[in-house]
């Protein structure tokens, strides 16, 4: 019995739910194929945009293009099944294909001329307006370094906005990409500027257009609002998508502005981005940009050791040879399908005006306090403005040293979440008075605190924050299991091989006194056998966190070997104590480190279990996260039916 148009739609809809990767991917393409045989034809233009969508925002782009094909036909044959949101998703699609195919060295440029060509024609007889087709007119001539690019942009910008335009908040970061690009910084600042304002926001804004605004106040000799715009830009990356070139531009502009610290742990935060995107061009991208911040780094010190996650590399000259070798290949392939040497001469300009154009800027919040932002009020709310002034007030009462600072850890706690520099800075104010008053833990507390907010930021002196925090904690005497999650938080934000080193000891530190239970002499009414099971089920608790630590920092090191024993004995202790949550994620990491170390029947192993684990505790997007790596390690070896089982049990 044929299913209904409307029962086909909910498991759509249900499969639109999950996260993009090969799950869904996999998931959607069955699907696609059971209405093309049962039907109903209804349903078929919703399945076949819901296909074309879990293949471009899934790291799948270059599949999306026959669903797409079949698509077209399928409106040119049968347009009354499509409704008005079937209608709308398909020519929106449109700029995706476009785009993409430009994305691919191996599309010629026939292929890419005759589907523009077909976008014109099919948007101009939908009476549809012609914003989108100019945008990926631009885009092209832009790529290619055409003569007519600048004609193309002026044509794209005084085009009327439409239904398929780019939405409020992208548009203009396109906009000023091109004029920093040509040179124009101060144009393009200008219009950043004025939308920031307006506080835009979508899937990818404010995040991207503040990666490029950084980058222009740098080369235009603004430290200050340079080091501004870089804390809100991380504020606003957002880690549920890609953003590969927002990423690029954070490592490109540390090393410009001599944060190399900062620029390494960028880089080891996004080493896969160096071999794995969703397109050849988005590696480039990547490359190109990333190659002019190693430049930088290799002119400091060629011996730079860098500990990349997959890549054999150990100087940062090893990797800066690599890393251009990657560039100028790719850009080489884009350059023989253009007929131009576009994409390569832009690769060696880029690098030489990032070499050129650096500036000092100061990314510490504590050696200089936060620098005057003139955008910073668009983001606060009126709650969190009083936050930060209250208590300011000349009329108010003299506090202790003590009684102030618990204040101004009240406006720490208040700022946390809307403005991570000034709470920061609250944090690390309420850290000073502590210690001046003798309270060492509270001081140690607030100090943590203020590293963790920094380090989001940006912030390049978060280790030494937290091995100050650590030192007065320590001097406090404070018990394993709160001194802990302050180590662990050391070692998460460690950047080279010997901050690493100090993580590792810093944990074997915290361990060696798990086996203490400093009790005697509490004058407590909870009996003392039960303070003494809590207390010691907290210990062995922290213990287990702090090995699942140690077997990240080994997997950091490239020790995979130690990294994947270690993780896959936590992960059992986890599962012993009833923590199937944690035990799911150290059986995730153990599968990494087995694969990095070449036992792909471990990691398949360690990997089932994840899955198990996530599915008992019901995380979905954790569970299918860890499925699409396994379903690419199974394809990989060539285990099919065991990648469609895996597939069919994931939805």
């Amino acid at each position: 019995m044929s299913r209904s148009v409307l029962e086909v739609n909910s498991a759509l809809f249900g499969l639109r739910r999950m996260p993009f990767g090969l799950a869904r991917s996999t998931a959607t393409a069955a699907e696609v194929d059971r209405v093309r045989t049962e039907g109903p034809d209804g349903a078929r233009a919703f399945a076949l945009i819901c296909l074309v969508e879990a293949y471009v925002w899934g790291d799948e782009v270059s599949k999306a293009y026959l669903p797409f094909t079949e698509l077209l036909r399928w409106w040119d044959e049968h347009p009354e099944t499509f409704d008005e949101e079937d209608t709308h998703a398909m020519f929106w699609s449109f700029k995706w294909m476009v785009s993409n195919l430009m994305e691919f060295s191996s599309v010629s440029a026939e292929q890419i001329e005759r589907t523009l060509e077909d976008m014109r024609r099919r948007f101009a007889i939908a009476g549809n307006g012609m914003n989108a087709v100019r945008l990926c007119e631009f885009h092209w001539a832009s790529q290619r370094g055409a003569d007519g690019v600048e004609a193309a942009y002026q044509a794209w910008v005084s085009t009327p906005h439409d239904d398929y335009a780019q939405c409020a908040a992208c548009e203009p970061g396109d906009r000023a990409a091109y004029l920093f690009e040509t040179g124009r910084n101060t144009e393009g600042i200008r219009l950043l500027e004025a939308t920031l304002a307006t506080s835009p926001s979508c899937a990818t804004e404010p995040g991207d257009m503040l990666s490029y605004l950084q980058l222009a106040y740098l080369e235009e000799g603004e430290a200050a609002k340079a080091a501004a715009t870089h804390r809100r830009a991380m504020q606003q990356l957002n880690t549920e998508i890609p953003m590969v070139g927002a990423r690029a531009r954070h490592i490109e502009f540390c090393a410009r502005s001599g944060n190399f610290a900062r620029a390494l742990r960028l880089l080891q935060e996004n080493a896969h981005l160096l071999t794995t995107t969703e397109s050849p061009y988005t590696r480039w991208q990547f490359l190109h940009r990333v190659g002019s911040a190693t430049a930088i780094l290799r002119q400091a010190d060629p011996g730079t050791i860098v500990a990349l996650p997959g890549h054999d590399t150990r100087t940062i000259e090893e990797l800066d040879d690599w890393i251009a070798s990657e560039a100028l290949s790719i850009a080489a392939d884009f350059d023989r399908r253009d007929g131009t040497t576009a994409t390569t001469d832009r690769t060696h300009r880029h690098r030489k005006r990032a070499l050129e154009k650096r500036l000092p800027v100061d990314l510490s919040l504590f050696a200089t306090g936060l620098s005057e932002d003139p955008l910073a009020d668009s983001l606060r709310t009126d709650d969190t403005k009083g936050a930060a002034s209250a208590g300011t007030e000349s009329d108010a009462p003299a506090l202790s040293a003590h009684a102030s600072a618990l204040v101004t850890l009240g406006h720490a706690e208040a700022l946390a979440n809307s403005d991570q520099a000034q709470a920061a800075m609250l944090y690390h104010d309420a850290a000073a008075a502590f210690e001046a008053d003798g309270y060492l833990g509270d001081a140690g507390f607030a100090l943590a605190e203020a590293a963790e907010l920094a380090a989001r930021v940006g912030d390049p002196e978060t280790v030494a924050l937290f091995d100050r925090a650590l030192d007065l904690l320590w001097a406090a005497d404070t018990p394993a299991p709160h001194i802990g999650p302050v180590a662990r938080a050391r070692a998460r934000r460690s950047v080279t091989p010997a901050d690493f080193e100090a993580a590792l000891a810093a944990i074997d530190r915290v361990q060696a006194t798990c086996t203490e239970t400093p009790i005697e002499g509490i004058q407590t009414a909870t009996p003392l056998p039960d303070l003494v099971a809590r207390q010691e089920a907290a210990t062995r608790a922290e213990f287990r966190e702090l090995t699942d630590s140690r077997a990240r920092v080994l997997a950091e090191l490239g020790r995979y070997t130690e990294a994947a024993r270690t993780a896959q004995d936590v992960a059992e202790e986890f599962a012993h104590a009833g923590d199937v949550s944690n035990a799911a994620h150290a059986f995730r990491l153990a599968g990494s480190a087995f694969l990095a170390d070449g036992d792909t029947q471990a990691a398949t192993e360690q990997w089932e279990s994840s899955i198990e684990g996530f599915e008992i505790t019901r995380n979905t997007d954790m569970r299918i996260a860890v499925g699409n790596e396994l379903l690419a390690l199974l394809r990989r070896l060539g285990r099919t039916e065991e990648a469609a089982a895996l597939s069919a049990r994931l939805t």
